[in-house]
This record gives structure tokens, sequence and C-alpha cells, in this order.
């Protein structure tokens, strides 16, 4: 009876995480676009940080009851799986365009966020020291995008801010012209336009409105992300659950059931993404997931305790980078991630699957 209960507790994770997944996605992309923040920036903070939540909860709860050694196995079976199953998936339903910024900075970020965890581990434990190092690097990083956030928005008030001066200075006899208007005498005497009593209401209506919007966004995102997380932490008691009563090893259920369980989230969202071709946050959500994964998550955990690093991990680190390395040859080659890539990325992941069922 418990293991029907299970399976039917895992149906409701998944239909929790779809809605959730599809809430979140246009909730996002709604403010960004209400304020101007462009899209890569919401994948890779927000959104992120979202859909990393389950990761944080598994890990830091793990690392506080003294059973850190979960975490590893956690973060580097989600980070892989991440992008070989996410991203392959998601690019084999279309094509996935990559910024400048997410080629140069952002997944060299991840990679090298990769290369630090691997050569930290090679002693066995992921100490204090370790965990302070990786949240020093994740402020700096979040610093960045920041900044560069807030360049790219100044340089989009400048614009409209010269395309609006420009129209100012043009003679109020071409702007009537444009509309078969004929200009109106204000009581001072100046030319106005047609006034219809309602003019200086309007822009108060309407900035009101936008308030209204931005608030509904906000709240189909919160929504978004409650479901995501109620429906991940569902889905990885029962996937435990059921995989326990299979008799497989806690490395093997650490690095693919709740690898995959707490990764969910990232699956629905980015793959949510890609079929409304939102690039940007499908491919922003998993790097920045896996870079929050890392540095402040493994960062975290192991300031609040020294997490093991067992050995065998060190492969799986490994593959972790690789799986970085595939990703990035085409964003530098071809700037996206097309269906050929998407195909080896599987391919790569079942290859991986069998590799742990025969070493476990």
């Amino acid at each position: 009876m418990e293991i029907l209960d299970n399976i039917a507790l895992l149906a409701v994770s998944f239909f929790l995480l779809a809605k959730g997944a599809d809430f979140f996605v246009d909730g996002a992309s709604e403010v960004a676009a209400k304020l101007k923040i462009p899209q890569i920036i919401i994948g890779l903070t927000i959104v992120a940080m979202g859909t990393s939540a389950p990761e944080a909860a598994v890990s830091i709860s793990a690392a506080l009851e003294g059973n850190a050694s979960i975490t590893i196995g956690n973060i580097v079976g989600s980070n892989i799986l991440n992008i070989l199953i996410i991203l392959g998936i998601s690019a084999a339903i279309t094509r996935l365009a990559v910024g400048k910024d997410t080629s140069y900075v952002d997944i060299p970020v991840m990679l090298a966020a990769t290369i630090i965890l691997f050569v930290l581990g090679i002693d066995g434990t992921i100490n204090v020291y370790d965990g302070i190092i990786f949240l020093v690097i994740f402020v700096l990083y979040l610093a960045y995008l920041f900044v560069i956030a807030r360049k790219r928005i100044n340089k989009r008030e400048l614009a409209a801010a010269l395309e609006s001066a420009t129209a100012q200075s043009m003679p109020a006899t071409v702007n009537f012209a444009a509309d078969g208007a004929q200009p109106m005498t204000a009581p001072d005497g100046q030319a106005t336009g047609a006034y219809d009593g309602t003019a200086a209401d309007k822009p108060a209506d309407e900035k009101e409105q936008k308030k209204k919007t931005i608030w509904l966004s906000l709240g189909y995102t919160v929504l978004g992300l409650l479901m995501i997380v109620f429906g991940s932490n569902f889905a990885v008691d029962s996937a435990t659950y059921l995989a326990e009563k299979m008799g497989v090893t806690d490395r093997f259920i650490g690095l693919t059931v709740v690898a995959l369980g707490t990764s969910l989230p990232e699956l629905f969202t980015s793959v949510t993404a890609a079929i409304k071709k939102n690039a940007d946050i499908a491919i922003g959500n998993i790097v920045g997931s896996n870079i929050f994964n890392i540095l402040f998550i493994v960062g975290l955990s192991s300031v609040i305790t020294p997490v093991p690093f067992e050995k065998k991990f060190l492969i799986d680190a490994a593959i972790a980078l690789a799986a970085g390395v595939i990703l990035w040859v085409p964003c530098l080659s071809k700037k996206s991630i097309g269906r050929a890539t998407g195909i080896i990325m599987l391919g790569a992941y079942c290859a991986y699957f069998i590799y742990l069922i025969f070493m476990q």
C-alpha cells in the first residue's frame, strides 16, 4: 500500500512542478519586461536561485542534521543532469541561441567553480575555509551581474531620453501634420495639442495599471516557486522511498534519484521556457543554477559543517566539468545549442547512467 501511495505522490508532484514552472516562467518574464531587466539576468539570478531551492533545502538540512555526505552527491549529480538532460531535452525541442555574456562569462564561471570544487575536494573534505572561498566568489559574481544589468538599463534609459528629446525639438506644426489635428491655444497663448479633459489623468492611470500588472506577475512568480518547491520535495521523498525499496546504494540515490528530484524544477522551467521561445531563461536558468549549487549551497553547507568528499566523487566532478565543456564548445563556435548537441548530451548522460549502475 505504501508503494502505491508513493507512486500517487510522485504523480501529484509532477503536476505541481509542471504548473509551477509555467507560472514561474511567465511571471519572471513579465517582471523582466515591465522593469526592463534583460531576461538573461532574470534567468541567472531569480529563476536560477528559485529553481535551486530544493537543492539548497536538501543540502543545508542534511548539513544541519549531521548528514552532510549527501550534499556533494546531490549537487554534482544535479549539475550533470542539468546540462546533459535538461539542456539536452531543451535543445532537442528548439535551437537555443546563446548570448555573448553567457559564452564568455557565465559558462566560464560555472566551469571555474567546478574545477575549484574538484581541487578542494581532493583532500576528502570541503572545510569551512573552502566554504568561505565559495561564498566570496559567489558574492563577487552577483555583484558583476547587477553592475552589468545596471549598465544595460542606463543605456536603454539614455536612448529613450535622446529619442524623447529629438521628438520634442521638432516644430509643433510638424507633429500635428502627422495626424491631421489642429493646435489649440492654451491660456498663456502657447500652441498645445487638442485637450479632451482626460489627458492629464492618463499617465497616472497607466502608471497605476503598470504597478498592478507587476504585482500580479510577482504573485504568479511566487505561486509558481511555492508549487515547484513543494512538488520537488514530494518527488524526492517518494522517489527516494521507491529507490530504497529497489535496494540501490546511497551514492547512486544521491547522484540520480535525489539529483533528478531536486533538478525537476530546472527541468520543467527550462523546457517550458524553450517551448515558449525564451532561450535566455532556459540557458540562464541552468548555468545560473549550477553556479548557485556549487558556490552558494556547497559553500554555505561547508561553513555549517565540514562536507565529506569521497574519492569516487572526483570522477563525478570530472564528468560535470566535461558536461560543461560539451555545452561551451557550440556556444563559442555557433552561438547556439542545436538539436545535434542536444542528442549528444542525452547520449552522454545515458553512458554516465550505465557507468553508475555498474559501479555502484
